[in-house]
């Protein structure tokens, strides 16, 4: 078992905090705690901190890394579909369902979401309700809204 290092990175909508091996990227939350970003990024995430740098900056809309989240078979399923769902875009927890091939799966999906390790980079804001409400986000709704409208400047009028 490899041993994890860990980063701080201050991003607009509070510190990420990014853990992960040579195996690939484990976990990016967001904490609510004032840390300052890390002096030293470990090697292992150094590209992470610079590609989530480069999606603030507005200069980057996919994600080049290796990933490693740690969860449940079913868990894995949708987290690999969320990284289908493009920059700019949303797909409501129905669509979601139906795209891992289980139309009744929809709390299941959502339960899976919420879980979703890996912030921002396997893009869980991006799936709203099914009538365009922004339901539940483990980050606070006002985080999924920023990030919705940073990656879709345009969708403010129509959504909100």
């Amino acid at each position: 078992m490899e041993s994890n290092e860990t980063a701080y990175y201050k991003t607009p909508i509070g510190t990420a905090k990014i853990v992960g091996n040579e195996n690939g990227i484990n976990a990016v939350s967001v904490i609510e705690d004032e840390i300052k970003t890390s002096e030293v990024i470990p090697k292992y995430l150094q590209n992470c901190v610079q590609q989530l740098n480069e999606y603030f900056n507005g200069t980057r809309t996919t994600f080049d890394l290796k990933l490693n989240p740690q969860g449940t078979d079913f868990q894995q399923r949708v987290w690999n579909e969320l990284l289908n769902v493009p920059f700019g875009k949303t797909r409501t927890y129905l669509e979601q369902s139906k795209k891992i091939g289980d139309v009744k799966a929809i709390r299941a999906v959502a339960s899976a979401n919420g879980k979703n390790p890996i912030w921002i980079i396997i893009p869980c804001h991006r799936i709203i309700g099914s009538d365009g409400s922004l339901t539940g986000y483990a980050g606070g709704l006002w985080r999924k809204k920023w990030l919705l409208e940073h990656e879709n400047p345009s969708m403010q009028q129509s959504l909100f």
